[in-house]
């Protein structure tokens, strides 16, 4: 049993792609990052079975995707790349944190939901929803920029506007309108990779928070995911706000992992 380890993502796929395609949804943040971390992992049982995967985004900082917690405890990167914040399923990520024998400390805990059936908002909000465009980017990407600050990132310095830009683009930003025509939310779902789709990015300004806009632009998005061919609609909450979680499932989303988030501490930074 051992960690493979590549930097390209085709030999990653061929690899790991039993494994990515029968968990897709646990595996949802790999197969959105794998065409674009810096390194890519999988664990291989004695039969050659892959039961573990990862991705490492710079700056060293791995994702776990289906992961055991035999594998988690057997992960050692190289010195001088040990990582400094992990992600994944709870349990996968405390083994790996504790075989690791570093300091660190929690600084997210998610639950990653699956959509169901989807139910409407009730009450509806007021409104309608339209697919953002090229020209609403400049202000997108200032709210791109405060959903990062909202969240815990330091968005010091980080230009959103290639972010932005990209999802636009793709036509898989949403916006939601008030009835005089002002943009007031938005929500935004990944390319659909082995049939899972996840939306994020749902972001509505404080001064226009508290009348129904993110479920009205989350309800559009996963709609509008499922008619573009996602099996699987996914999202992640962070545990410490309950009303996105109770938002979620009264639009008809149902957990399926929690996941966790660490940051280490010396040595080894």
């Amino acid at each position: 049993m051992t960690w493979y380890f590549t930097e390209d993502a085709a030999a990653f796929r061929a690899a790991a792609a039993d494994l990515l395609a029968a968990e897709a949804a646990r595996n949802t943040a790999v197969l959105t990052l794998m065409d674009s971390a810096g390194r890519l992992g999988w664990w291989a049982e004695p039969d050659g079975r892959v039961t573990g995967v990862l991705a490492v985004s710079p700056p060293r900082e791995p994702s776990f995707g289906a992961v055991t917690v035999e594998a988690a405890r057997a992960l050692v990167f190289p010195a001088g790349e040990e990582p400094t914040i992990v992600r994944g399923e709870t349990a996968a990520v405390e083994a790996f944190a504790e075989a690791a024998g570093r300091p660190w400390t929690a600084i997210v805990r998610m639950r990653l939901f699956r959509l169901g059936e989807l139910l409407p908002p009730d009450p509806a909000p007021a409104g309608r929803a339209r697919v953002a465009g090229e020209a609403d980017i400049p202000f997108l990407s200032a709210w791109a920029r405060e959903f990062a600050r909202d969240i815990g990132e330091d968005p010091t310095g980080r230009d959103f506007t290639g972010h932005v830009t990209e999802r636009v683009t793709d036509g898989r930003l949403v916006l939601w309108e008030a009835p005089d025509g002002r943009p007031v939310s938005m929500a935004c779902v990944s390319p659909t990779i082995e049939g899972q789709a996840r939306v994020h990015l749902v972001y509505t300004p404080r001064a226009e928070r508290g009348r129904g806009y993110a479920a009205g632009a989350t309800e559009a998005v996963s709609r509008a995911a499922r008619a573009g061919g996602a099996s699987q609609v996914l999202l992640f909450t962070d545990l410490a706000n309950p009303t996105s979680n109770a938002l979620y499932q009264r639009l008809g989303y149902r957990p399926v992992t929690d996941h966790l988030g660490v940051e280490f501490t010396a040595p080894g930074d």
